[in-house]
């Protein structure tokens, strides 16, 4: 009984220490990409999910938290399996698999990311469980 509990605080000491482990969310060759297309301003009104950012956009390059609020409409849920983050550079560089672990219903929520110093444009889509499309553009400034 003693082997298993003690079995069982190792795996959750790992867990934490997995959790709590810093995200590269962009590499620096994908950084020196050349610039992707930009995002046009829309000034439609839409009844899909809304994407907000909360982690302020002048960040420093290593190890800042990334907070990322979901705002779904009209009751509905947001489709966890539809979010999808992309680097907007030629080309688009696919983030999701990078911020699947900090993926909630609510948002994303990272303790721990780092990119390098530079304008990084981040488009994070995404749909309710009506199917109604969010999507926004954030950017990130690393000093």
């Amino acid at each position: 009984m003693l082997k298993t509990f003690a079995a069982a605080v190792v795996l959750g000491c790992a867990s934490l220490a997995v959790s709590a482990q810093t995200v590269q969310l962009i590499k620096e060759d994908e950084a020196k990409l050349p610039a992707g297309a930009s995002a046009a301003a829309s000034r439609a009104i839409t009844r899909g999910p809304g994407v907000k950012l909360v982690t302020p956009e002048a960040v420093p390059g290593k190890s800042f938290p990334l907070k990322i609020v979901f705002e779904p409409r009209g009751g509905a849920q947001v489709d966890l399996a539809s979010v999808k983050v992309e680097y907007l550079k030629t080309p688009v560089v696919d983030l999701t698999d990078r911020v699947k672990p900090g993926i909630k219903a609510d948002g994303i929520d990272l303790s721990s990311v780092n990119v390098p110093a530079g304008t990084h444009p981040i488009r994070v889509s995404l749909r309710d469980s009506e199917g109604r499309q969010g999507t926004s553009v954030i950017t990130l400034t690393a000093h």
